[in-house]
């Protein structure tokens, strides 16, 4: 399924690499009046095509490509408010896709997941029933954070998850992730062997230091909600959300970690849960909605203190 399979990626890489706002743009690109529902230009990855599209329509083929399309509907839904808050903060922060001169891109690696082929009647309706739907906090657009799974509990703040510092994100909170209950057995519980040589060559691309023979390896900091923020591999201390995207966070699937040691030549690390932790996790907003909480029930228990606007009709 594609939620258990890049979200970790497209969020340790949307906000640990890309939130540098740029220079200038030699492209214009038009924009409606306000209050009309957005045009955005889109790069194409696969065909190197930019096109316009309205942003109701791009946010099908996010919520297709980023949720599960035969989820409850208000899960659904929820995905779809947070994919236009995330669009149009990213828009509004970093100029979009500077690479490209675009808003947006299809490349999950670059923007968000998005494939219109996915898009089922479930979809339709969880966009149509959000439209125009943002999260503000204190009038901004939120970092609309999100993951799979998170382990039982969701990290209580962008730093602790993500290692992200750049600004505060007082909107971020740990609760109870009621996803646990239903999620895979993968994400229950889960191990992974990675050769010594391989952590020791990744250390040093992520701190510039040489760790050394890696003979010992100790978790040095949690953070409240229990998450790995930094380890010690031989003498060199590096970030634990770092390291997960080092060694491949498909691999390293959290870090919210149960077992962290050397055995065999390898660095073996397990866990339990499938992404940075940070805000909603998909598989907590379906279990809600099966519950029968709304969109805006599910988005308000993740996030605190955020107001749930709309910006066109």
């Amino acid at each position: 399924m594609l939620t258990t399979k890049r979200l970790s990626v497209v969020f340790l890489l949307a906000w640990l690499c890309l939130s540098l706002a740029g220079c200038g743009r030699t492209e214009q690109r038009p924009r409606e009046p306000a209050g009309d529902e957005p045009v955005i230009t889109l790069y194409v990855n696969e065909t190197g095509e930019k096109k316009q599209i309205k942003i109701e329509k791009y946010i099908k083929g996010v919520v297709a490509a980023e949720m599960e399309p035969t989820w409850p509907i208000e899960a659904l839904a929820a995905q779809a408010i947070l994919a236009r808050t995330f669009t149009l903060e990213r828009m509004e922060t970093t100029n979009g896709v500077e690479k490209y001169g675009t808003d947006a891109s299809t490349n999950v690696e670059e923007f968000q997941a998005y494939n219109p082929e996915r898009i089922n009647e479930n979809v339709v309706k969880a966009v149509e029933s959000t439209r125009g739907k943002v999260v503000k906090y204190q009038g901004k657009y939120i970092k609309a954070w999100f993951f799979s799974d998170g382990g039982g509990k969701t990290a209580a703040s962008a730093e602790e998850g993500l290692a992200y510092k750049k600004e505060p994100s007082p909107y971020v909170h740990s609760v109870a992730d009621p996803g646990s209950e239903i999620t895979t057995e993968e994400n229950k519980g889960w191990e992974a062997r990675f050769p010594l040589a391989v952590v020791r060559e990744k250390v040093k691309e992520i701190t510039g230091t040489d760790p050394g023979a890696i003979t010992q390896a100790k978790i040095t900091q949690k953070g409240p909600s229990g998450r790995v923020m930094e380890v010690q591999l031989g003498k060199v201390t590096v970030s634990g959300p770092a390291l997960r995207l080092a060694l491949g966070s498909e691999k390293m699937r959290s870090t919210l970690l149960t077992g962290f040691s050397i055995s065999g030549g390898n660095l073996v690390v397990s866990g339990k849960g499938f992404g940075h932790g940070v805000g909603m996790s998909q598989w907590g907003a379906r279990a809600m909605a099966e519950q029968g909480k709304t969109a805006e029930e599910i988005i308000r228990y993740f996030f605190k203190d955020v107001e749930i606007t709309q910006e066109w009709k």
